[in-house]
């Protein structure tokens, strides 16, 4: 698995999956019948951690600098 998430990118993800997954506990967000979709988070999380998304790799999406791509 090559990386293929450039620094901007990872950092909008982790922000992004923490909002979705306090919204899914409640912390600072009203309860509502939908808050267990904010579990879907735990996927750009975890694409972030690892720097490297699937559906980048499907179609052709590298957002890595070029001097970067390790």
């Amino acid at each position: 698995m090559t990386r293929n998430m450039g620094g901007i990118d990872r950092a909008i993800r982790i922000v992004a999956g923490l909002l979705l997954i306090a919204f899914a506990l409640g912390l600072g967000f009203p309860q509502t019948g939908w808050n267990v979709v904010g579990w879907i988070g735990v996927v750009p999380l975890l694409t972030a951690l690892i720097g490297w998304c699937p559906a980048y790799s499907l179609i052709g999406v590298n957002t890595c600098s070029r001097a970067s791509n390790a």
